[in-house]
């Protein structure tokens, strides 16, 4: 098998077994549990034969990790609008319609290596993967990690609270302000901050155009509090209801907005999606009624 990376080991003070030692000493093995991983799988070696936990380390070993065998994973050939792209990651723009991962084929985790250049950083992920989830009828930003080290970074960025997403939805209903949502969702708490950008009618039924901050990550938070404030998204088929007048166009929410510190290059990405074609073009019948 091909040598992914090596380490010999400097002069060390203390006797110290390889389960201790060999925490992050590998790039592409950040953490405690990949490196387990490795282990089992016989990945790593020690003077050329596979190492174990309970391997006391000396000052001159060598310590290699070789290449895994991935499957060869089938490439969905769909064409994606990359937003932005270096070597560590990408953001990519969603259509509506597709998972963005699971157990299927035609997924958005399946088209990314057909969209986006192979990362050349020595703990490049075998494939592209995204880092967090939009519903299948939801568009917009995703974010993407292309080696292991950005991957373990921008999860705990999220865990931070450090990723600041925002999304556009078309309700039903006037809102007279903006406002904090924080009912919760399975019992964990969730809190939404909606600003209220637009209202308009159309044939006597009341609709506005807010902007949604997610402060919390919750399964369909947005949609959920939405409701529950009795202004549903319009197209949601499962917390919302009809509209008598839009009836095309599926789920109005879409993820537009997207900031974060990059976490190599420490520069401040901030991307904004211009408005869905979709919301504009009810803006315009508005008008126009």
């Amino acid at each position: 098998m091909k040598i992914r990376e090596t380490h010999i080991v400097p002069v060390i003070t203390e006797k110290i077994r390889l389960q201790e030692y060999a925490v992050s000493i590998f790039a592409s093995l950040p953490t405690k549990s990949s490196l387990k991983k490795a282990l089992k799988k016989e990945l790593i070696l020690l003077d050329r034969q596979p190492a174990k936990t309970s391997d006391w380390i000396k000052e001159g070993q060598k310590l290699e990790l070789l290449e895994s065998e991935n499957p060869v994973r089938k490439v969905f050939t769909l064409k994606l609008e990359v937003i932005f792209e270096d070597d560590y990651l990408a953001v990519i723009h969603k259509p509506a319609g597709i998972p963005t991962s699971g157990n299927y084929f035609k997924t958005i985790e399946n088209a990314l290596g057909f969209n986006l250049n192979e990362s050349k950083a020595k703990d490049a992920l075998p494939a592209p993967l995204p880092v967090h989830r939009l519903d299948n009828p939801t568009s917009g930003l995703l974010l993407i990690a292309k080696n292991k080290a950005v991957q373990v970074d921008l999860n705990r960025l999220f865990e931070e609270k450090k990723i600041q997403k925002s999304y556009v939805a078309l309700v039903f209903g006037s809102l007279s302000a903006s406002v904090i949502l924080n009912d919760k969702i399975e019992e964990k708490d969730a809190e939404t901050h909606i600003e209220v950008l637009e209202h308009f009618q159309l044939k006597n039924e009341d609709f506005s155009l807010v902007k949604a901050f997610p402060k919390t990550g919750r399964t369909h938070q947005i949609r959920i509090h939405l409701a529950k404030h009795r202004n549903p998204i319009v197209g949601d088929k499962l917390y919302g209801k009809p509209s008598k007048i839009i009836k095309k166009g599926g789920l109005f929410l879409a993820a537009t907005g997207l900031g974060f510190i990059h976490p190599v290059n420490k520069n401040n990405l901030n991307l904004e999606l211009p408005l869905p074609k979709k919301f504009r073009e009810i803006k315009s019948f508005s008008k126009n009624t």
